[in-house]
């Protein structure tokens, strides 16, 4: 993990410098916290953790930098349905996104079947995929179950 987080620290910096832009340390630590984490977040839930370990940052400091991350690639951001923006780590990220259309939880998988596919995509295209995301709406577990309950207690 230790090489991941010094390679994205590299990057960063490498793209602050050919933006000429400063490199502060509120943004190494708020790229530090991301990078410290899986899964998604919020701004509002990266903001929480930065003010719990006691960091100065303003909300203000949080969004411009996650802007940057974006720009820089090191950061993606989902937008499911209606549900507010969330966002995740980039850099040696594979995994595909289960959406549920009912209560908007997602969960995270990963195939390797996935990865076979893309292979065969790139052969058949002539094609060098970089990146992809996959997004797969459906109903839950949990949901499936709630509407089977209530259709029981319809009858």
């Amino acid at each position: 993990m230790e090489k991941v987080k010094d390679t994205v620290k590299a990057n960063f910096t490498a793209y602050l410098e050919e933006k000429g832009l400063r490199k502060t340390p509120e943004r190494f630590a708020i790229l530090e916290e991301i990078y410290s984490h899986s899964g998604h977040f919020t701004v509002e839930s990266l903001f929480k953790k930065m003010g719990d370990k006691n960091y100065r940052v303003s909300k203000a400091t949080v969004y411009n930098t996650l802007q940057l991350l974006l720009e820089s690639e090191l950061v993606v951001k989902h937008t499911y349905k209606n549900d507010m923006a969330r966002y995740e780590r980039a850099l040696n990220q594979k995994h595909e996104h289960l959406i549920c259309v009912r209560c908007n939880r997602v969960e995270e998988f990963s195939d390797e079947r996935v990865e076979e596919v893309l292979k065969q995509v790139e052969e058949q295209y002539d094609f060098e995929i970089q990146r992809h995301m996959l997004y797969v709406y459906g109903v839950c577990k949990r949901c499936k179950l709630k509407m089977k309950k209530k259709a029981g207690n319809s009858l």
